[in-house]
């Protein structure tokens, strides 16, 4: 009797199963359900940053960025904090000094013969000869003092304290740079949240008055404007006023210019619609719901600015329309140079510490500004 074959047993083949025949899925596990713990724990992991702090966070990712802010907290902490540790005040005149002031003065002599009458060379020319006579005087001010322990960055020509000059100079270019920026950036959110907002005629003025300022060349104006203010016999100490109004006065229209663009494209959006349909007024509208939005674009645009006016600033000084020398700012302490060339070779103390002054000033404003238009910048990767 034949035995029976089991299949599976060695020797065997097993017969391979068609393609069309369906196989057998494995058998899968149900997916496992976090517990209640596991949620808690991952939300505390995880933690969601507000645009704000996005911005924050890709500002200081920029090693310039924290450049220029470390060198503008320097700059202001010198600037009314360092006077505060100096003996010296900005007009103390440093009459305490055992320096002599030499003066030396040059006598051309004819050389005569027993007549009196003159000695001629070889060429026919008289024949002369010179002395030098030295004086020696007590000095009553201590100018010109080199550096020394009691004037780290010596003295200028009317005894003030270097250093103690530049702290204040400080407190004047930074603050009438802030002052004058804040006014610029208020005109031309006005004025370019009203072309913006309402176009037609409104803008198509506003735009015109843009346009005629920016085409008015400011220097030689103001040139013109320093030259009036001496003939009116205007005090000294409030021409820093004038500057700062003439210096809103040509520096508002690229404020105005970018908020009427945003403004422009901003009013289409839903969230304005549905600011109309609420019969929300119109200032309301422009002040509370258009201006933030352009905001992010305005601090860039005056982190930037800054460092023109301070320039600005410094260009006027240099040129006599500044501040007055009893007021020490940055670019009157180098306007000394103008005044006395010999300063510009032989005393360096005086005008090459506010000049590196001015440059670390505008870097330091240029790459912070730099840095928050790259943090602003919604498509920015870093």
């Amino acid at each position: 009797m034949e035995e029976e074959i089991k299949a599976g047993e060695i020797g065997t083949e097993v017969p391979a199963i068609p393609d069309d025949v369906p196989r057998p899925l494995p058998e899968q596990e149900p997916p496992h359900e976090p517990e209640e713990e596991e949620i808690h724990s991952l939300a505390d992991s995880v933690r969601s940053l507000t645009p704000m702090q996005l911005v924050i966070k890709r500002f200081f990712r920029s090693k310039l960025s924290i450049v220029g802010l470390c060198i503008i907290i320097f700059l202001f902490a010198f600037s009314w904090i360092g006077p505060l540790f100096s003996p010296y005040d900005e007009g103390t005149v440093d009459r305490e000094t055992d320096r002599l002031q030499v003066t030396v003065s040059e006598i051309v002599v004819t050389v005569t013969d027993e007549n009196g009458n003159a000695v001629l060379d070889d060429n026919g020319e008289e024949m002369t000869y010179s002395v030098y006579r030295v004086q020696r005087a007590e000095m009553d001010i201590d100018r010109y003092a080199a550096a020394s322990p009691e004037h780290w960055f010596g003295t200028d020509n009317s005894g003030y304290d270097v250093l103690t000059r530049l702290m204040y100079g400080g407190r004047v270019s930074l603050s009438l740079s802030l002052i004058v920026v804040i006014m610029e950036t208020v005109l031309g959110i006005v004025f370019g949240g009203l072309a913006g907002y309402f176009g037609k005629w409104v803008d198509t003025l506003v735009m015109r008055v843009v346009d005629v300022f920016s085409c008015i060349p400011s220097l030689p104006l103001m040139l013109i404007i320093g030259s009036v203010l001496d003939g009116m016999g205007v005090d000294p100490n409030n021409r820093i006023y004038f500057m700062m109004l003439f210096l809103t006065l040509f520096g508002w229209t690229g404020i105005a210019r970018i908020v009427r663009g945003q403004i422009l494209t901003l009013r289409e959006q839903e969230f304005m619609v549905s600011a109309t349909a609420r019969g929300l007024s119109t200032p309301r509208k422009i002040f509370r719901h258009l201006v933030p939005n352009v905001m992010p674009q305005l601090i860039v645009s005056m982190t930037l600015g800054l460092g023109s006016v301070i320039l600005t600033e410094a260009s006027l000084s240099y040129l006599g329309l500044g501040v007055p020398v009893t007021s020490a700012s940055w670019g009157n302490m180098i306007q000394l140079v103008n005044n006395n060339p010999n300063i510009l070779q032989n005393y360096l103390n005086l005008w090459v510490p506010p000049g590196i002054c001015i440059v670390l000033a505008v870097l330091g404003f240029n790459f912070i500004g730099d840095g928050l238009r790259d943090a602003f910048d919604p498509k920015s990767k870093r």
